[in-house]
């Protein structure tokens, strides 16, 4: 009995294999069929990013040049990505297979050719958040000033904040608001997809278990390694953004929130730092900046594991709607992500489309 199942996984095996292999091929001629643009992975150092927190201010920049652009003297619109957190530049065209995804876009018309710009966010605690730290560097004046002056200097773009677009996915798509809200004459196009942390509500309130876990943890790699502390791997990162404290190892912030056994204590002026750097809270400091927007688009799933997310995303754009900005808000069907970089997804049929419509080509 043993050697039938043994020779029949065998062939099972060796038929897989077989599909396996037709499967790659197909998937390669697939993908063959589009022209193909190059990856660049470009580093760039920042002395905005100079820090107290260990933090690399050298970054890689990954840098997507359309099919064509070694040939040409043409200049290219660049959209700007900000990945989300516990991920990075490169794993998006390890795993989500970017650039393959822009071949497609540029060759069926979903957008006109366009460079395509990810810097690495990806901090020793997994996220920057986008936001001018202390304690962690400037990302957000990094990302509008160093990154931008670099892109501009050393690629063929067009120049101007009308070919410039800046877009993301959870934190990303936080920070693409936060840093549009700051910077409207640098990035006056924004595409926030399924931003996260817009403000301290639902899961992502004052309740969150992170802000009591972080009390029982002692370490870095506790916090860092996998998904089962993510809730207070995210409220270290928010704190070491919004309320940093050098002096307070080993997590070098201040919290919204403590514990005393069972009794949750609320410090208002820590909670005023994280409120004033959410994009909910941000708002009406900015309204000007939010006025020079040329187009600002938000998304999320209807069933995004996130409760926050479709909650705050309708807060945000109720409250501008409110303040007569312009906005486009869209609803799908969808979890925080499964719908992003498919066939199917958001980036190949609303983003990538919108930017078409809205940014300024040669």
């Amino acid at each position: 009995m043993y050697t039938c199942c043994s020779t029949l996984n065998q062939n099972l095996m060796k038929k897989s294999l077989k599909l396996l292999v037709v499967f790659i091929l197909l998937g390669n001629i697939v993908f063959a069929q589009y022209p193909e643009g190059k990856v660049v992975y470009d580093h760039l150092y920042s002395a905005l990013l100079e820090n107290q927190a260990g933090e690399n201010p050298t970054r890689r920049v990954t840098v997507y040049l359309p099919p064509g652009y070694e040939k040409s003297e043409q200049r290219y619109p660049v959209i700007y990505f900000l990945h989300c957190f516990t991920c990075s530049d490169s794993m998006l065209i390890a795993y989500n297979h970017l650039d393959k995804l822009l071949d497609k876009a540029i060759a069926t018309g979903k957008i006109r050719p366009v460079i395509w710009v990810m810097p690495d966010n990806y901090t020793l605690f997994r996220g920057s958040f986008y936001t001018n730290s202390s304690f962690t560097g400037r990302w957000a004046d990094f990302t509008a000033i160093d990154l931008v002056s670099h892109i501009d200097k050393n690629y063929r773009t067009i120049p101007v904040p009308e070919s410039r677009g800046l877009a993301g996915h959870s934190m990303g798509g936080f920070g693409t608001l936060k840093i549009g809200m700051m910077f409207p004459e640098i990035f006056p196009n924004l595409y926030a997809m399924s931003p996260a942390v817009l403000g301290l509500y639902k899961d992502n309130g004052i309740k969150n278990q992170g802000f009591r876990r972080i009390q029982e943890l002692t370490t870095r790699e506790e916090v860092i390694t996998g998904y089962k502390e993510f809730g207070a791997n995210s409220r270290v990162v928010l704190g070491q953004a919004f309320s940093p404290n050098p002096d307070k190892p080993p997590f070098y912030a201040d919290m919204p929130v403590t514990y005393e056994g069972n009794t949750l204590h609320i410090h208002y002026d820590i909670l005023e730092l994280w409120n004033k750097n959410m994009p909910l809270g941000m708002v009406d400091s900015h309204i000007e900046n939010l006025r020079k927007i040329n187009a600002l688009k938000i998304d999320w799933g209807r069933n995004d594991e996130s409760e926050h997310i479709p909650f705050t995303c309708k807060m945000l754009s109720q409250k501008l709607e409110g303040l007569g900005i312009e906005h486009y808000a869209e609803e799908y069907i969808g979890t925080h992500i499964n719908k992003l970089f498919t066939d199917d997804g958001r980036a190949l049929n609303d983003v990538l489309p919108f930017f078409d419509t809205y940014l300024k080509f040669e």
